[in-house]
């Protein structure tokens, strides 16, 4: 049962950013850049960071939520569960096991990110922004996390809510329209 009054049909993070629009539009906005925005790592790599670090953090809500848009971008589930079970033989290339591995270093604490973490990316020829973008992602999804459990928000068990939620995800992205002003509030 969540700690505050939510919409008890909107579980997860969907009912803890309608709780607040003034800070939903925002966050949205930076998932939406971060995760469907122009980039070099493609969508589904960009899934499975979100992913990876939601398994770390043991959030169910986002890990199951990230791991079937990843699995809908990739066309199959086998990646996903190689990274978050066994990244070292995952089908992933050896630039993303090394962003992986950054990522899941984030989730533990920022400071666990070493000069050789960040060296072994670049050796891989991943670049400063994929670096960045790895670990912002990494950052925003500990948010998340943290956000969804630490509000103890509603966390569904149907294996199908996540494959629908997975759908809306890759097809809608993060964005959600902003209601229009009352005119009597202007």
């Amino acid at each position: 049962m969540p700690h505050i009054s939510l919409e008890e049909h909107l579980p997860g993070i969907t009912g803890l950013l309608e709780y607040r629009l003034d800070t939903a539009y925002p966050i949205r906005d930076l998932t939406q850049i971060l995760l469907r925005g122009p980039s070099t790592l493609s969508q589904a790599e960009r899934e499975l960071i979100a992913t990876v670090v939601s398994a770390g953090n043991q959030c169910q809500f986002c890990t199951a939520a990230h791991t079937a848009a990843a699995d809908i971008l990739l066309g199959e589930s086998h990646t996903s569960d190689m990274v978050k079970n066994d990244l070292s033989e995952a089908p992933v290339s050896e630039k993303m096991k090394a962003l992986l591995e950054i990522a899941k270093c984030v989730q533990v604490s920022g400071k666990k990110v070493s000069p050789e973490l960040i060296q072994r990316a670049k050796s891989l020829e991943a670049s400063d922004l994929e670096i960045h973008d790895t670990v912002l992602i990494a950052a925003l999804f500990c948010l998340y996390n943290k956000y969804v459990d630490g509000l103890a928000s509603v966390t569904p068990t149907d294996p199908a809510f996540y494959q629908t939620l997975g759908n809306k995800i890759v097809n809608l992205g993060y964005l959600r329209s902003q209601p229009k002003p009352d005119k009597q509030t202007i």
